[in-house]
């Protein structure tokens, strides 16, 4: 069975919807890396990581997921030249909330936990499912949570690329919220983070 799943930032200002959620209809994981980590900590969101430094992340096709309201307070970082992860924000409250390639082209978004409204629909284990892996975990601040789970498997990653396929096959990575449908822009001009900013973290 499929859920629509609601999103909202902090403040409410954005908001949105994941249609036809469901833990098989998407991938969800933990990342350690440095970069996850320090775009929470540049917005001074740390509380969406956990005690290791992980963001807990849902990928799934750009075309189920609409943005309803405040889409003119959406944002979006690139931390560092030659990038090719666009990290989405709302200006408003700084809730982070979601990375995606920066083209438009590649049918995945990964949409980040603070983005999702649990409090209006249920747990996040029934709603996503367990998370499947932890990637970058060398990575991580400390110890990794009790019951965290393993690196990627092969079989991890053929499930991966068969579901992106899938939905590129199937016309899911359009229309992608996050650009513009006529000329495939980011719907917000990249920002990249100075040097100084990035000493700063």
């Amino acid at each position: 069975m499929s859920f629509d799943l609601p999103l909202r930032c902090r403040c409410g200002r954005v908001r949105g919807v994941a249609r036809e959620i469901a833990p098989s209809a998407g991938f969800r994981f933990f990342c350690y890396c440095k970069d996850c980590q320090a775009f929470a900590r540049v917005l001074g969101r740390a509380d969406v990581l956990d005690a290791a430094g992980g963001t807990d992340i849902f990928q799934m096709p750009p075309g189920r997921l609409k943005i309803t309201d405040g889409a003119e307070a959406l944002r979006c970082l690139r931390l560092h030249a030659g990038s090719k992860v666009l990290r989405w924000y709302a200006d408003c409250c700084n809730t982070p909330i979601a990375n995606t390639a920066a083209s438009g082209r590649f049918p995945v978004i990964g949409v980040i936990h603070s983005f999702m409204d649990f409090a209006a629909c249920g747990p996040r284990d029934e709603m996503l499912g367990r998370p499947l892996c932890c990637i970058y975990e060398r990575s991580a601040t400390g110890p990794l949570p009790a019951g965290a789970p393993p690196p990627p498997s092969l079989r991890i990653f053929a499930n991966r690329a068969a579901k992106v396929l899938g939905w590129w096959v199937g016309g899911l990575g359009r229309p992608n919220p996050f650009f513009a449908a006529s000329t495939g822009a980011p719907a917000s001009a990249p920002r990249q983070l100075t040097p100084d900013e990035r000493a700063a973290l």
